[in-house]
């Protein structure tokens, strides 16, 4: 019978806490070998979730722990956002009993062996350099020991911190001025016109400040003219507050819909069947 070496399995409670995932690589910079790797897996210390990747277990895994695990010890710059953002802070039209599909945005895509979790989440990744001129802190936007960094305002309210379940991991999501941009850059492909308008109805409370920054980073044109065609719409106070004079909305029609009508304001094309109110 092999007797374990307390020294490094001591270490690994104290590094790795159970329910987080990390990869050999993470392993190899804090000197363990493979064959240490292998004998705490057989002795059920470490499971396997998918090959290559490594965890103390702790009950069934969610896409929460998946995340939290890349963004906390992996430093992966990734941002739960877009409509999960949005789903998560309280805006949506009714809350999924689940999350089937986890939007997440950074200048770096996640590890390949994402998606091959057993998980009844799929995880999907978009760039956000193609969105926003600003990019994400590339060490990673959050700790587990001591919560957000420093810096986890963005410089523009980018991002925000929430904890997750009684060990107050800390999970970071896009705050709702950016996952709105976010979200409008999905249409009409992957989001409609109606989910959006719902949507817009509840963003009532935005900060103006955050929208400024936001918006004057945006690097689409088709984005911030859709973010003022539904803000229109609903006239919530805020937008009272931005400067719009200082926003680049270029020139031009945008032909966003097939056969659609055109919105004479922001020369969009929006579905003959949209009824927003203006």
């Amino acid at each position: 019978m092999v007797r374990p070496n307390r020294r490094p399995l001591n270490r690994l409670e104290q590094e790795l806490p159970e329910g987080v995932l990390v990869d050999a690589a993470w392993f190899k910079k804090r000197g363990y070998s493979r064959q240490l790797l292998s004998h705490y897996v057989r002795a059920g210390w470490l499971t396997q979730p998918t090959r290559g990747v490594y965890c103390r277990p702790r009950g069934s895994l969610s896409w929460q722990q998946v995340v939290i695990s890349l963004q906390a010890l992996l430093g992966y710059p990734l941002l739960v956002g877009g409509r999960t953002a949005l789903e998560l802070q309280g805006h949506a039209h009714y809350l999924p009993h689940e999350q089937t599909e986890v939007h997440l945005y950074g200048p770096k895509p996640p590890p390949t062996w994402l998606n091959k979790l057993r998980l009844k989440t799929r995880f999907v990744y978009h760039n956000d350099r193609k969105l926003f001129r600003s990019a994400l802190p590339m060490k990673g936007l959050t700790q587990l020991e001591g919560g957000k960094k420093p810096d986890s305002d963005g410089g523009a309210g980018s991002w925000t911190i929430q904890s997750w379940r009684q060990w107050n991991w800390p999970l970071a999501l896009s705050t709702p001025e950016r996952a709105v941009l976010e979200l409008l850059d999905e249409l009409p492909t992957r989001e409609s016109f109606h989910q959006a308008h719902v949507l817009m109805q509840s963003l009532f409370n935005l900060s103006p400040r955050r929208l400024q920054k936001l918006l004057a980073d945006c690097r689409s044109v088709k984005v911030k003219r859709l973010f003022f065609f539904f803000a229109d719409r609903h006239n919530h106070a805020w937008l009272k507050r931005l400067d719009t004079k200082t926003i680049d909305l270029g020139k031009g029609k945008r032909m966003l819909v097939k056969g659609g009508k055109l919105d004479k304001t922001y020369q969009i094309t929006v579905p003959k069947d949209f009824d927003g109110v203006r």
